[in-house]
């Protein structure tokens, strides 16, 4: 008798063998209408009965301090506070491959693969009974970015003055490369590349070091999300317009495009700017509502977040993230993005302070300051965040329950007086009657009321959570650096550097300063306008609800007869 087991494998392998050879036909190698087509009826069958189903692996990463916490009240953000105004200027083991799809006839660039390519995912998901996942990253079908994703592949070992792999790769979800043992000597005694055209330029101005900021200032708008599928409705996922203002032109993009554009953003920026996490991602109910406008709602805070800082928004991938037009320029533009070879530390080699040498003890002294009062924020935020919640939850549970008690037993008192069968009664219940249905409505205010006001207070003080708690892996760097600066003499002494080298440490110590310096300022300035603004829409709230409230009480107060 044949064994069960390898009657399983001849079964699969006939099923591959049906797939290979039905998407190896020429006419599903041509991107043309017509070819579209012909592949699609010659392989409609292979896809839907002999493809055999491949499981996901779940990841395993531990999650870094710099994630975006999850509110636990299950509300969604308001557009209003979404579209506010900006400030002023201030591969991995366990690859899963799969199985190519075949696009419709007329459809348009969504980051998809090319008929006939070798699909491959390089970002271990969730399994979603057959949903697509948010982190399949289906996308990455082109040559030169293949080659670098692949398991196993070998990059050449140190390569360049970033100490990074030529290859192109991936690095863990908020995780920094250098975020367990910063290592300052990449930038400290790296012999840096000639300057190119990208420079970082910091100027003094009234509060210090700032960064350059554009002209024009820059925001998007996350909208329209619309659910689509691919694979003939087996996968499915949620696709939202990107509209920025540079050019007022949409472009589509799903989560993992964003997470994309995050990994990119903290690969380059992360040692010197601290990038808050993406909204998390969610295994089950991906496609109510409520959750993708809460979603979307998240990822338009994100963005705006991003368009806010000057460095960011003028960089180049997140340019091609907001302009691109056609698959051709974004190819070439993520190819650019994923070989960048100034990364991690070596960012600050484009640094351009336009300030004199700092002195290293000068340099400690900033850097600890900005350690306590983050430390300290991060403390103040998270006790707001938890007496917030609190009074969230007493507003929406035991204290609209107590109005309407207050009310029935209005109501009820009214019911028995008037079983007095008295004459003079009619206007005393009638009274009593309307306090007690307008005590139930009050209950209802009361209860609608967080959603107006706190909400707000909780969205900016979670997303403020979620940016303090990057920033200890940021100061982490300097930190490092600082005492490699201190072992110069050390250094020098037992020959490891010379004394050029020592004083190369210093100059470039006070230009990470300088970068420091302004990314505080930054944070300063967007910190007290966002304080100012969610202060002011809370209390506006607090005092629209209580007019409303004592609105009420008078026109029941009106009810009864003056004595």
């Amino acid at each position: 008798m044949c064994p069960v087991w390898l009657l399983v494998v001849a079964v699969v392998g006939v099923a591959r063998g049906a797939v290979s050879q039905c998407w190896e036909h020429p006419s599903c190698k041509e991107l043309s209408s017509e070819s579209n087509m012909l592949c699609i009826q010659l392989c409609r069958s292979d896809l839907t009965a002999e493809m055999p189903f491949y499981t996901r692996a779940t990841p395993t990463s531990s999650p870094s301090s710099c994630q975006t916490p999850t509110l636990t009240p299950p509300f969604s953000l308001s557009s209003t506070y979404a579209s506010l105004p900006s400030p002023p200027p201030c591969s991995s083991p366990g690859e899963v491959c799969d199985p190519p799809s075949a696009p419709t006839p007329g459809s348009t660039f969504r980051w998809g693969k090319p008929v006939g390519a070798q699909a491959a995912s390089h970002q271990a998901g969730f399994e979603d009974d057959g949903e697509d996942d948010d982190g399949e990253w289906d996308d990455d079908w082109d040559e030169g970015s293949i080659e670098g994703h692949a398991p196993g592949a070998v990059g050449d070992e140190e390569g360049g003055p970033t100490g990074r792999n030529t290859h192109t790769r991936k690095i863990s979800l908020n995780k920094f490369p250098f975020s367990k043992s910063p290592n300052p000597e990449v930038f400290l005694l790296a012999k840096l590349p000639p300057r190119g055209k990208e420079r970082l330029p910091i100027y003094q101005g009234e509060v210090g070091p700032v960064w350059l900021y554009p002209q024009n200032p820059l925001d998007c708008e996350v909208t329209d999300p619309k659910k689509g599928s691919k694979m003939y409705g087996l996968k499915s996922y949620i696709e939202y317009q990107v509209i920025p203002t540079s050019t007022h032109r949409p472009v589509n993009h799903r989560y993992k495009h964003f997470d994309w554009l995050y990994e990119r953003l903290l690969e380059k920026f992360g040692s010197a700017i601290p990038i808050p996490s993406l909204p998390d991602k969610q295994v089950t109910g991906r496609f109510e509502e409520q959750f993708i406008r809460m979603r979307m709602e998240r990822l338009q805070g994100w963005m705006s977040r991003m368009c806010r800082h000057p460095v960011v928004c003028q960089s180049d991938v997140f340019t091609l993230f907001l302009t691109y037009q056609d698959e051709k320029e974004w190819k070439l533009g993520k190819r650019r993005a994923e070989r960048d070879e100034t990364i991690g530390q070596m960012i600050f080699s484009i640094m351009d302070p336009e300030a004199p040498e700092i002195d290293p003890v000068e340099v400690e002294q900033k850097c600890e300051q900005y350690s306590r009062f983050t430390k300290a924020m991060d403390d103040g935020v998270k006790d707001l965040l938890a007496v917030s919640l609190t009074h969230w939850k007493r507003c929406t549970g035991p204290l609209p329950k107590e109005y309407q008690r207050i009310g029935q037993a209005f109501l009820n008192l009214s019911t028995v007086f008037s079983s007095s069968g008295y004459q003079g009664e009619a206007t005393l219940t009638d009274a009593l009657t309307s306090a007690g249905k307008i005590y139930q409505e009050v209950a209802e205010i009361v209860a609608e009321q967080p959603k107006r006001d706190l909400h707000f207070l909780l969205e900016t003080n979670t997303e403020y959570k979620g940016l303090l708690g990057c920033f200890p892996e940021t100061l982490a760097v300097h930190k490092a650096a600082i005492e490699k600066v201190k072992d110069g003499d050390k250094m020098v002494a037992t020959g490891k550097i010379s004394s050029q080298e020592k004083n190369t440490m210093k100059q470039r110590i006070s230009s990470m300063s300088y970068s420091l310096q302004a990314e505080m300022n930054h944070f300063h300035s967007n910190r007290i306008y966002d304080y100012n603004r969610v202060m002011q829409l809370y209390l506006e709230g607090q005092v629209k609800f209580y007019e409303e409230i004592a609105a009420k009480l008078r026109q029941a107060l009106g009810q009864f007869t003056k004595l």
